[in-house]
C-alpha cells in the first residue's frame, strides 16, 4: 500500500500499512476493513514502552473527540449496543492501569500487551474491532520512535456493516487526530519532566 502524508502544522501522520511484525497481522486476510497510521516521536532517552502510548491514547483525544463519543453512546444505546464511559471517570482509571489482558477502560478491553504493543478491542453483536498501538524504534533516527495505530473490523452481522458504513469517514479523521495528540501530550510531558531534573 502506498503511503499517504496527512497534514498537520507540526506533526505528520502518515497513512500505511498494517505492521507485518504486528499481533495483528496473522489475521490480516481475515479483517473486513483495516487501516494503519503513523507518526514518530521524540524519544532521545529510549524510555518509551507501548504503555506510555496507552496512557497517551486515553489522557489525549481532543474535546471534539470526546463529544463525538457521546453523541454515539447516545445513539448506540437505543439499539443496545455497548457504550463507553465518559473522560473524567476513565482518567481516575486509567491512572491505576498496567494495561494487561483482560484489563477494562470503557469499550476498550485489553487483549493483548508486550513492551512493543498493545491490542485494544472489544467483540459486541454487531461487529468486534482491534486496535493496536505500536511502538518501534524509527529506523532513520535513533532518537525517535515510531507509533503507527491500527485498527481493525470483523462483521458478525448486516447491522455491523450499517453501523460502519457512517463512522468509517470519521474514523479516518479521529486517528490522526488522536496520533497527533499522543505526541503531544508525550512531548509535554517529557519537557516537563526536564524541567523538573
Amino acid at each position: 500500500m502506498k503511503n499517504k502524508r496527512i497534514k498537520n502544522p507540526q506533526i505528520i501522520v502518515i497513512k500505511t500499512g498494517l505492521p507485518g511484525n504486528s499481533i495483528l497481522y496473522k489475521n490480516h486476510e481475515k479483517y473486513n476493513y483495516a487501516d494503519s497510521y503513523l507518526t514518530t516521536v521524540n524519544d532521545p532517552e529510549n524510555v518509551y514502552k507501548a504503555v506510555d502510548i496507552a496512557i497517551a491514547f486515553f489522557s489525549s483525544a481532543p474535546n471534539w473527540v470526546n463529544n463525538l463519543m457521546v453523541v454515539r453512546n447516545k445513539i448506540v444505546s437505543v439499539f443496545g449496543l455497548k457504550t463507553s464511559m465518559p473522560p473524567g471517570n476513565r482518567s481516575k482509571q486509567i491512572e491505576k492501569m498496567k494495561f494487561e489482558a483482560g484489563e477494562q477502560v470503557g469499550l476498550f478491553k485489553v487483549f493483548d500487551n508486550t513492551d512493543q504493543e498493545i491490542i485494544l478491542g472489544e467483540d459486541d453483536k454487531h461487529l468486534n474491532f482491534r486496535v493496536s498501538l505500536f511502538l518501534e524504534n524509527n529506523s532513520k533516527d535513533p532518537s525517535k520512535k515510531t507509533i503507527t495505530i491500527s485498527t481493525t473490523i470483523t462483521y458478525n452481522n448486516w447491522l455491523g456493516r450499517f453501523y460502519f458504513l457512517p463512522v468509517k469517514p470519521m474514523h479516518q479523521i479521529i486517528v490522526p487526530a488522536m496520533l497527533s495528540g499522543i505526541v503531544k501530550y508525550l512531548e509535554k510531558k517529557r519537557n516537563k519532566s526536564e524541567y523538573q531534573n
